[in-house]
């Protein structure tokens, strides 16, 4: 457990009843609140408040979250400092990590895949609506509840504003942010990227929802560096040897992960609807293959 361990301490009002977790920057609680209920709570660790860039990055976090209002994205309830403590309280989503779940299901179908997808996908519309991109979009910053299949998008730690001018950026120039299996080629070089890098980061949990892998095969940060600048991903239906997809399906998950900006789906929302109407189209093929089958031999296929 952390060493700013705070159960049973009470900051604006939030009572910490549970240690939940922690990052490099912040420990999260279960917390209760006379108006907001049961809740999330993440403190800023008592060493990193005296960094002026991280508390800024703390702070931009819940602007942004205050600033978006959607359905799969964890709502903001309130933030600010209480007796020196930065805090920010969240909705508590139920269910268990995206990356969790993945590790404990293996692959999922399209089907389940494509709901997952469509989630997300609504989600970082209505943030790049507002001018938002994610940056950090992977299977650890989503919840998912197996029991409902909501999926809930996290972590506007390091996302950006698209109208904030260079010299407001956090990360210095040359430095890359965001984890290295799902960032964007283009990131790489620590430029701003815009909307088509949540659209690749995307992609890229598509396919290892539907394969259990990843893109490229490097076996450590230096072999996957080199590969997402030089290499093109493996093609989906190349993945696991007997594992084959829809065309549809394959199709649009490449266009996602296309290193040329010019080839790569432009819009979150395009790629959401490729990817969700070739699962469905590819569903629609099987069942009619599936009728046919009963037909032939009287019902019993």
């Amino acid at each position: 457990m952390s060493t700013d361990n705070l159960v049973g301490r009470t900051i604006a009002g939030f009572r910490l009843l549970t240690f939940v977790g922690e990052g490099g920057t912040a420990t999260v609680y279960i917390a209760e609140h006379a108006t907001y209920g049961r809740c999330a709570i993440k403190v800023l660790k008592t060493r990193v408040a005296q960094d002026p860039t991280q508390v800024k990055r703390f702070l931009r976090e819940a602007e942004f979250g205050e600033r978006v209002s959607h359905p799969n994205i964890v709502a903001t309830y309130a933030w600010g400092e209480d007796e020196g403590r930065h805090y920010l309280a969240m909705q508590w989503v139920e269910g268990e990590s995206l990356s969790n779940f993945a590790v404990r299901s293996g692959t999922l179908a399209p089907s389940v895949v494509g709901g997952i997808v469509r989630q997300i996908g609504g989600a970082l519309a209505s943030a790049h609506a507002k001018g938002i991109i994610h940056r950090d979009l992977k299977p650890a910053n989503i919840m998912y509840d197996p029991a409902t299949q909501r999926a809930v998008l996290l972590d506007f730690g390091i996302a950006r504003d698209a109208e904030a001018s260079g010299e407001d950026r956090l990360t210095r120039t040359g430095f890359f942010v965001g984890s290295l299996q799902y960032v964007p080629p283009e990131a790489l070089s620590g430029e701003l990227v815009g909307e088509q890098a949540d659209v690749y980061s995307l992609a890229t949990i598509t396919y290892h929802l539907l394969t259990g892998l990843l893109p490229f095969p490097g076996k450590n940060p230096r072999e996957l560096f080199q590969q997402l600048l030089s290499q093109p991903p493996i093609p989906l239906n190349q993945a696991v040897k007997g594992m084959k997809f829809d065309p549809g399906i394959e199709r649009a998950v490449m266009r996602g992960l296309e290193r040329d900006l010019g080839a790569r789906t432009r819009k979150i929302d395009a790629f959401t609807e490729e990817f969700c109407t070739a699962v469905a189209e590819a569903g629609q093929k099987k069942a009619g293959f599936l009728s046919g089958l009963r037909g032939m031999f009287g019902g019993n296929a």
